[in-house]
């Protein structure tokens, strides 16, 4: 299995929205991928609440049974809606990917 976490630092402001509104709309729309995504076995979001300079907005956690999955997912097109959002409301991201 692969375990894939993303971590993101949003702009204050995006789309005529607060970096809270836009985590939150963000969080909403990887949690509706779940049931929708066959190859997705398990994700989870959360929404940063102890700020410091080193913290990150949000992350997501996902798991998948192989790399080739987690490719497939990465170019599904309801993932790539998502990541297409992200990008507008996005300043930085970085990732992780590990075999458990």
């Amino acid at each position: 299995m692969i375990k894939h976490i993303v971590m993101w630092k949003f702009k204050d402001s995006a789309n005529g929205k607060t970096k809270l509104e836009n985590a939150l709309g963000m969080k909403a729309k990887l949690e509706n991928l779940v049931g929708k995504i066959d190859i997705l076995r398990s994700l989870e979001v959360g929404i940063n609440d102890l700020y410091t300079d080193a913290s990150y907005d949000m992350v997501l956690t996902t798991t998948f049974d192989n790399e080739a999955d987690m490719k497939a997912y990465a170019a599904h097109p309801l993932h790539v809606e998502v990541s297409t959002f992200c990008k507008s409301i996005r300043l930085a991201r970085v990732t992780v990917d590990y075999h458990l």
